[in-house]
């Protein structure tokens, strides 16, 4: 079967864009098998998973993302501005702003296009986060998992717990740079406390306004970048009064502007989705 697909990417996190409201590709192979497959980067096309654009009952379109390893996470903040740009320039949706099914509950993105209609930024409604420890889940005493301790082979570790659909640990360093970003990462998403595994977010205050982030994300590992772990992490840093309600955010891939709107609850984020290329593979 041959497919058609583009490649995109959010801040360099990648992806490999599909259609699939037909459930063509579905009938023919599972979507975990394809994105092994897919996004292998020697074999492959290359990418940290696959996003498939499907027919919903109640929403404009439903987002079906499948990681490098096969996983399906809830949903990906970095994939949705990717999504919404694929959608809106392929013309599969017309309007701009999108109500979008994920296994995360809705969500809305809106393009900004430019004089060309070429979308040049996406904001997206992520929601309001979820701090219930039983709801992220995280095992944990209290109600909410503000620095909680937990150990690791590599020592303590103080974590906040968030969920933006999908579960963050966001531990907080003085210096980005000195992480064992993969060692610990690793550690903690797949610690116990974490029934369904975690994504790791490895913050350091820069300033009250504007923070600096390395990602260890579940089922892909380190990442250039990670879309609801931003999210996560500004609730955080909230949380915990490092920052406001508003910080700019810097990542490995680029900068992502992250507001938690303190009278909806919803947090929004703004930044960029790019197309690299174009092209069809045979399966």
């Amino acid at each position: 079967m041959k497919l058609d697909f583009s490649k995109m990417e959010g801040l360099g996190n990648d992806f490999v864009m599909l259609d699939d409201r037909d459930k063509r590709i579905e009938a023919s192979i599972s979507y975990s098998d394809l994105a092994r497959k897919l996004c292998d980067r020697h074999f492959g096309i290359g990418g940290d998973g696959i996003i498939l654009a499907r027919e919903s009952l109640d929403h404009d379109i439903r987002f079906v993302i499948i990681n490098s390893d096969g996983t399906e996470p809830e949903m990906c903040g970095n994939g949705m501005r990717c999504f919404a740009k694929y959608l809106y320039e392929k013309k599969i949706l017309t309007h701009r702003s999108m109500r979008v099914e994920t296994l995360a509950g809705t969500v809305i993105p809106e393009v900004v296009v430019d004089e060309s209609d070429q979308v040049s930024s996406v904001k997206v409604d992520m929601g309001v986060p979820v701090l219930s420890c039983k709801k992220i889940p995280f095992v944990c005493d209290h109600e909410t998992g503000i620095e909680e301790s937990i150990e690791t082979p590599f020592g303590t570790k103080i974590v906040t717990t968030v969920s933006m659909g999908n579960p963050h640990a966001v531990v907080f360093v003085p210096d980005i740079h000195g992480v064992d970003v993969e060692g610990i990462g690793r550690a903690i998403e797949t610690h116990g406390r974490f029934p369904e595994k975690t994504n790791v977010e490895f913050i350091e205050t820069v300033s009250d306004t504007e923070l600096r982030m390395k990602v260890w994300e579940r089922g892909a590992g380190i990442t250039l970048a990670c879309g609801t772990g931003a999210c996560a992490s500004l609730v955080a840093a909230t949380l915990t009064k490092r920052t406001g309600h508003r910080a700019l955010i810097h990542l490995d891939g680029g900068d992502l502007e992250i507001f938690w709107d303190k009278e909806s609850g919803h947090i929004f984020k703004t930044g960029p989705a790019t197309l690299a290329f174009e092209g069809s593979i045979s399966i």
